[in-house]
């Protein structure tokens, strides 16, 4: 009786023992998994020295929260972009219809094989034009229901064109850009700036911007910022960049040479920081390249 309970004593630590070291294994595997994945960027880059060598990862500097980052992989992304044009509707915006079609359309000349442009308008609601399509003659047919009427809602549009177009082609999709065609007024939007903002973030969507002259004229906006501001912040945050509305096709081949040419993937394990934290980001580079990305991973609380 005494062996045989001494031998279950036995059995029963031992089963202990190797359950722990299972347990201790797997904790370790799951993190070493989280480690080897790291926090993925997209990133613009470019020679402006005119040589030719390809951009290496000994030639950028990556901070987070003013700590250097080691920089696992740096890699050109050569697939195909997925844009959102966002075209505002509304009545007070100092430009034409006609003109708001021009501008649209220069992208559809302009992008790439395997490219998609997805066409939303708004003023008071976000209206599909056209989904994603690259046929010119398919665009151009959908452009003329643009108008002019309401106000704009550009916030309440940006947040649709991130929730219900560019997020059910993620994660597979990486190159997602929206292009905003207004003078970045907002004028009645339920969601934040500081929010959307986020969102755009998060989801790595970059965002660039045809810039119409501001309708109020740079007036101060006391719960929002200005609309020359929106346009600006929306494009520097996420690693964008803003064009005048009157260089429409400067613009457009532009940003698409830039998504099919200079965007690319940088990998890196975040190191003394928290995903619960906002994480501020700063990119450097050598002498001789220009570089881009956004300038921040917000919070990742709900």
């Amino acid at each position: 009786m005494i062996r045989r309970f001494q031998t279950s004593v036995f059995l029963i630590l031992a089963v202990t023992a190797l359950v722990s070291l299972s347990f201790s294994q797997s904790r370790r595997s799951a993190r070493g998994t989280a480690d080897s994945e790291g926090s993925i960027l997209t990133v613009t880059a470019s020679r402006e020295d005119k040589k030719t060598e390809p951009i290496k990862i000994e030639n950028l500097f990556l901070y987070e929260n003013g700590v250097e980052q080691k920089i696992k992989n740096f890699s050109i992304d050569p697939s195909p972009a997925k844009i959102v044009l966002l075209v505002d509707n509304s009545l007070t915006l100092p430009t034409s219809i006609e003109k708001m079609k021009a501008a649209a359309m220069e992208f559809a000349y302009e992008i790439f094989e395997g490219d998609q442009l997805f066409t939303i308008a708004f003023d008071e609601k976000a209206e599909i034009i056209q989904e994603w399509t690259d046929d010119a003659k398919k665009m151009e047919a959908s452009f003329a229901t643009f108008r002019k009427k309401g106000n704009p809602f550009l916030f309440d549009a940006l947040d649709v064109s991130v929730r219900e177009i560019l997020l059910p082609l993620m994660p597979g999709t990486r190159k997602t850009a929206v292009i905003i065609i207004g003078d970045g007024l907002d004028r009645g939007s339920k969601i934040e700036f500081d929010k959307v903002l986020a969102d755009l973030q998060n989801n790595n969507v970059t965002v660039y911007g045809l810039q119409i002259a501001d309708r109020t004229g740079g007036a101060y906006r006391r719960d929002k910022p200005k609309a020359g501001a929106v346009m600006n912040r929306l494009a520097e945050e996420t690693g964008g960049k803003v064009f005048p509305f009157d260089e429409a096709q400067t613009a457009a081949k532009a940003i698409c040479d830039e998504l099919r040419r200079n965007r690319f993937l940088l990998s890196y394990s975040p190191t003394n920081t928290s995903t619960y934290d906002a994480r501020k980001l700063f990119i450097v580079a050598a002498e001789g390249i220009a570089v881009r990305m956004k300038v921040a991973h917000p919070p990742n609380v709900k």
